[in-house]
């Protein structure tokens, strides 16, 4: 079972992560991480600048990247990654990987090799979108999935319209890790603030394991952590019990 902790706001969750992070990075300074795009990590990120730890070994891996953006797009994850994560970060630009760089043919089965080659991840950011989809594994995603280019769901490109000047701009292709890839990282963290979250995080923490809900893959890992607000929380049957266990916890308990 996922660790659920429901804290005062994203700010709160991102020191936490933080923590997590350079606990992590302080025992493997080349720490591999899965790098999250999205509103939900940035408070993370904040606080991961704020404290001016030497990063400049961390590898990194993004989760996905859309499909047909011009190269120097300010909104292809490329440039989202770098200017919200290695800059800030001071992350050594040359670690940081994003799926698709290469012929678009093989970009899936070369990134599954970089992350293998790498070790594997340590610790993977996640996000979660209205649909459940995590990455972009959208509604019907193989549990067993790996990095590879898949289409679009309308929602998630009515959601996401609002980094472009028109919901026209935003592409319908993309190329995100799988399933299978997220799942084999050591330490998945999900993020998720506010309302709109709330019913995509009950079904996925507490719902039925099933494609319909791809995020609720997070049930079948050994080590999972999700930080919710109030708001994204609102639906949990069991958030009672997420703060008993969590004011609760051992001190040698840790995330």
């Amino acid at each position: 079972m996922a660790e659920i902790v429901i804290v005062r706001d994203a700010a709160a969750a991102g020191e936490l992560v933080a923590d997590a992070i350079l606990d992590l990075v302080a025992k493997k300074p080349d720490a591999v991480l899965g790098l999250a795009t999205g509103s939900s990590p940035l408070a993370t990120y904040a606080a991961l600048a704020a404290r001016h730890a030497d990063l400049s070994r961390v590898r990194g891996f993004a989760l996905d990247e859309y499909v047909g953006l011009p190269a120097g797009h300010p909104e292809s994850y490329r440039a989202v990654i770098t200017r919200e994560v290695v800059e800030p970060l001071g992350l050594t630009p040359s670690l940081v990987h994003v799926p698709g760089s290469g012929p678009i043919e093989t970009a899936g089965a070369d990134y599954e090799r970089a992350i293998t080659d790498a070790g594997g991840v340590d610790l993977q950011i996640l996000g979660i979108g209205s649909t459940g989809h995590v990455g972009f594994n959208e509604p019907s995603s193989s549990f067993a999935s790996l990095t590879r280019v898949k289409t679009l769901a309308e929602r998630t490109r009515r959601d996401n319209a609002r980094f472009f000047h028109s919901l026209d701009e935003v592409p319908t292709h993309c190329i995100t890790q799988g399933l299978g890839t997220i799942r084999r990282a050591s330490h998945l963290v999900l993020l998720a603030f506010g309302p709109k979250k709330a019913e995509a995080i009950a079904a996925a923490v507490e719902g039925p394991v099933t494609a319909s809900m791809p995020a609720s893959v997070i049930q079948l890992h050994r080590h999972v952590t999700v930080f919710v607000d109030e708001a994204a929380a609102a639906h949990l049957a069991n958030a009672n019990y997420y703060r008993y266990a969590w004011e609760h916890r051992l001190p040698w308990e840790t995330l």
